[in-house]
């Protein structure tokens, strides 16, 4: 099983879609062993001292598929549902100062919280879905799908055209422009869908 993050999909308002929406898509893979499911609480990493949250609707691939048309591609999405894109950003500021890959920054275990799935028959519009994060009690980031750069199928269909998507995979599709930050341990996440609280984890 694949997990795919989308890096820089969120802009603060539609007005910028024209500028932002380049052709090029930012992609980048984490292994199956950052997942952490059932809400269970997240131990915070012993490899860094600065560890940035990023909440992310996640689409989960119900069937195989390479080269997926834009018309199709909706089409391949099984489930919804929210996680955190952790990304150990100390690492990360030194891995760029040597050219490296975002691998060691983005794939440690815990790097993926993730919430249960809502059958995506239950979104009638991908393209209105409301989703946000909670920390300790206080909003500190909202999202709308209507701001993303590239939606659901042009992410589903563009990275299809370069690996083949398999039931199970998890593509974490990008976070608000505004509102990611750093976590301490203690902290208490809580994300939702629609207003549904799904995921909700302490770091530990």
């Amino acid at each position: 099983m694949k997990i795919i993050g989308i890096g820089k999909n969120y802009i603060n308002d539609i007005s910028e879609l024209s500028a932002a929406k380049t052709g090029s898509q930012t992609i980048f893979t984490k292994p199956e062993s950052t997942l952490v499911t059932d809400n269970k609480d997240v131990e915070f990493p012993k490899v860094t001292n600065q560890l940035v949250y990023e909440v992310e609707l996640v689409a989960k691939i119900g069937k195989q598929g390479k080269d997926i048309t834009l018309e199709d591609a909706n089409s391949y999405i099984s489930e919804i549902g929210i996680g955190i894109d952790y990304t150990a950003a100390d690492v990360l500021a030194a891995s760029r100062e040597n050219k490296g890959p975002w691998a060691l920054a983005k794939g440690f275990d815990g790097a993926s919280p993730m919430s249960k799935f809502k059958l995506v028959s239950e979104f009638p519009d991908l393209a209105a879905i409301n989703f946000d994060l909670k920390i300790n009690g206080e909003q500190k980031q909202v999202g709308h799908t209507s701001l993303m750069i590239y939606n659901f199928a042009e992410i589903i269909s563009y990275v299809s055209s370069f690996m083949t998507l398999e039931e199970g995979d998890l593509i974490f599709t990008g976070t608000p422009a505004a509102g990611k930050g750093s976590n301490v341990i203690g902290d208490h996440l809580q994300a939702s869908i629609e207003g549904e609280l799904l995921l909700d984890f302490k770091l530990v």
